[in-house]
């Protein structure tokens, strides 16, 4: 009797428009908007400035969208930014990127935000500040839980917790550009001193573009949709739509959110206040209003959290299944259809990046990468055009293709907007740049070791 063996078990398209855009919505909405615009206050000084910085920072995730989109379409593939350098450039650039997002990128960013979470939902609770730590490792648990039992599950639950989260800053814009202010916060809490606006266009020039390193910053995570791409119902189409909408809508809140803030505190008040959003719910709605947005600033990180747990597994799951991790990780649960020893395997480097408290300090050495991987993919979607129009490569997709709009132009300003982010970055601390690049150089000769041993392999199942 001949036995066959099973079909390979692939990823579920379950996931619609509706769950697609809040991917992309909670995987960029974390706690930066609720820290960010006190340090673009602090920068450009004035409320035009700090608006202006907001807007340009916008546009550049609009035109990074776009970019995205495209290259979603072209490619709708699960693992999102490593299949498009890996299409591109070949398998080191894209192997490096999900070195980096395994070792600290990803995983010590699920450490440090179910911390930050965690924090404010002790001080929630009324619970001691020791007990975070506890609340935080069981928040990765739960969550990397959620996701293995299924994408639907998972997504549903980043939904719930986006639109908590999105409710929540609605309130406040409403109440701060509607209402009257009824409080007054205690001297105490926000000191404002005197802010000095640049003078002059040089110096201007020189603000702003101190200012829109936080704010570009605060707008990455858009591009972490993409990597679950085979699991979106038409995800050639749904994709793109999905990106555009979810970055108009964070385009607008963040806006929004600034323009509350400014109402109610005022530009030194704002580049004072180290809880801005807290302070402008406390002066329309007092204790009840500091105690709604806290609760939206824990469903903002719970959520951004289970997005990118959800999310940067499905790299890993990629570059295991081209031979390039272990080869446990390519396997998908016949039953959930999610790349379980992924996801159980990120979630253990980050309770052991949160256990040893080294997570800030690696993602302070590797910040600077997020954004070279952002301008290196958009410079693949010039080789994955000139490519598809030159004889479609096997993965290419079929029907048409959404265009950029403005290509070349507009994309050649996201690199820009890139290569800049990266030189402030390491321009503020050579150090920790250096470090982060020494980080990323050990990830050459881990590839070299997988490499050899894929190549090893095809040998022995040459006839």
């Amino acid at each position: 009797m001949d036995i066959q063996s099973s079909p390979p078990v692939r990823y579920a398209a379950r996931l619609g428009l509706f769950s697609g855009t809040m991917l992309v919505v909670g995987g960029i909405i974390g706690s930066g908007i609720f820290l960010s615009p006190s340090v673009v206050a602090q920068r450009v000084g004035s409320a035009s400035l700090t608006v202006a910085a907001w807007g340009i920072g916008a546009l550049v995730a609009i035109i990074g969208g776009f970019v995205y989109a495209e290259l979603g379409a072209r490619r709708p593939q699960a693992g999102g930014t490593y299949v498009y350098l890996r299409e591109a450039f070949g398998t080191l650039p894209a192997f490096l990127y999900g070195w980096a997002l395994f070792l600290i990128m990803a995983t010590g960013a699920i450490a440090a935000v179910a911390m930050t979470g965690a924090s404010y939902l002790a001080m929630l609770l009324g619970w001691a500040p020791e007990q975070a730590r506890t609340i935080a490792i069981a928040l990765i648990v739960i969550l990397t839980l959620l996701n293995v039992l299924g994408v639907r599950l998972g997504a549903t639950t980043g939904n719930v917790l986006t639109v908590l989260k999105l409710s929540a800053i609605a309130v406040l814009v409403v109440a701060a550009l509607v209402m009257s202010p009824a409080n007054t916060l205690p001297v105490a809490t926000v000191v404002a001193t005197p802010l000095v606006p640049p003078q002059g266009l040089t110096a201007t020039v020189v603000a702003m573009g101190a200012a829109l390193v936080p704010v570009l910053f605060s707008f990455g995570g858009w591009q972490q949709t993409n990597a679950v791409a085979e699991e979106l119902r038409d995800p050639a189409r749904t994709l793109p739509r999905a990106l555009i909408l979810g970055v108009l809508i964070v385009a607008a809140t963040y806006l929004l959110v600034n323009l509350a803030y400014l109402r109610a505190l005022g530009v030194e008040g704002l580049a004072a206040s180290s809880a801005p959003a807290a302070d402008t719910m406390f002066v329309y709605l007092g204790p009840a209003g500091h105690t709604l947005i806290t609760c939206g600033i824990v469903a903002s990180t719970v959520g951004f959290l289970g997005m990118v747990i959800l999310m940067s597994a499905r790299v890993y799951q990629a570059m295991a299944a081209d031979g390039l991790f272990f080869r446990s990780m390519a396997a998908l649960h016949p039953t959930t259809q999610t790349p379980v020893v992924a996801l159980v395997a990120q979630g253990a480097v980050a309770l052991v990046l949160l256990l040893s408290g080294t997570y800030g300090q690696l993602l302070d050495y590797v910040v600077f990468a997020d954004w070279i991987f952002f301008g290196s993919t958009a410079a693949a979607l010039f080789v994955l055009r000139r490519r598809d129009a030159h004889g479609r490569d096997a993965h290419a997709a079929v029907a048409p293709v959404p265009h950029t709009p403005g290509h070349p132009v507009t994309t050649l300003l996201f690199i820009a907007a890139a290569v800049y982010v990266v030189i402030g970055s390491v321009l503020s601390n050579p150090g920790n740049a250096a470090r982060g690049a020494a980080l990323l150089g050990l990830g050459v000769p881990v590839y070299w070791y997988w490499n050899a041993r894929r190549g090893a392999g095809r040998t022995r199942g040459a006839p």
